[in-house]
């Protein structure tokens, strides 16, 4: 029996949305948030980094990709609330930017797997909010694709502008950097 879930599997199975198990008692919660042979039986592979974010209510962190090497990451809240997304940016497949998004939290604990040749995003939702990666790939070039580029069309839940580091302030479309993201793959 295994105790990880899969929620919900997007683009064929290769995004899985994850809920590992919660034990809640009088003290709080113990979440298990990864078991080697489990994740091995989901086709998740080994991860061989790890780290997080934290990040005050209304900013958005994205959209990244990373390339030489390309770079799965599974993504969770462990503190606060986030709009999850991730998009396909792998210019052959037919969900080409097309996106899946979901919102996780530091009480339904979703996990988001996405493999390489997906980006990722998230948007804060509350403040104090942690996220946790998981990387299955060390540091190679880091890219980013603009949050709101009209091709993709993601419908972010703010009402007003979020707060953008200058990477992601200065992102361009994938219009406007088409052969640059490319041509290094």
């Amino acid at each position: 029996m295994s105790l990880f879930e899969i929620e919900s599997e997007h683009f064929g199975g290769e995004v899985k949305v994850i809920r590992p198990p919660a034990f809640p008692d009088n003290r709080g919660t113990f979440v298990l948030t990864y078991l080697e042979d489990e994740y091995k039986a989901m086709g998740l592979p080994k991860f061989v980094r790890s780290m997080h974010t934290h990040s005050g209510e209304n900013v958005l962190r994205g959209l990244h990709y990373q390339t030489n090497p390309a770079m799965g990451k599974l993504i969770q809240v462990v503190n606060g609330r986030a709009f999850m997304v991730a998009v396909d940016v792998r210019p052959d497949s037919p969900t080409f930017l097309k996106y899946h998004s979901v919102v996780a939290d530091d009480c339904n604990n979703l996990q988001v797997w996405a493999p390489s040749g997906f980006a990722r995003g998230y948007y804060t939702m509350a403040s104090d909010t942690i996220v946790q990666y998981n990387c299955d790939e060390y540091v190679g070039a880091d890219r980013a694709i603009l949050y709101n580029d009209s091709d993709i069309g993601i419908s972010w839940p703010f009402s007003e502008e979020p707060i953008l580091s200058e990477r992601d302030a200065n992102a361009k479309t994938v219009k406007e950097s088409w052969a640059s993201f490319w041509r290094e793959q």
